[in-house]
């Protein structure tokens, strides 16, 4: 998958690798059709930072789910 390039598919695959590594109880809080390719970048930032890492806080956790929160289509 090359990630450098703005997608569809990409930015469904990003938000899947980030709910599965943060361990979101609830998948339909985040839904990839609740972001766009407008966000690419800022979602790809979230994303690489998540995948680096391999535990969160709850408080990160949730830092991390709020600013999902904030890049969601409007």
């Amino acid at each position: 998958m090359n990630l450098s390039e703005k997608s569809v598919e990409n930015v469904e695959y990003m938000i899947e690798k980030i709910k599965e590594k943060l361990k979101v109880l609830n998948l339909g809080a985040i839904k990839p059709s609740h972001f766009d390719e407008n966000m690419y970048e800022e979602l790809k930032e979230i994303y690489d930072l998540v995948m680096k890492r391999d535990s969160f806080s709850p408080s990160e956790t949730q830092a991390l789910a709020e600013e999902l929160g904030n890049l969601r289509k409007q």
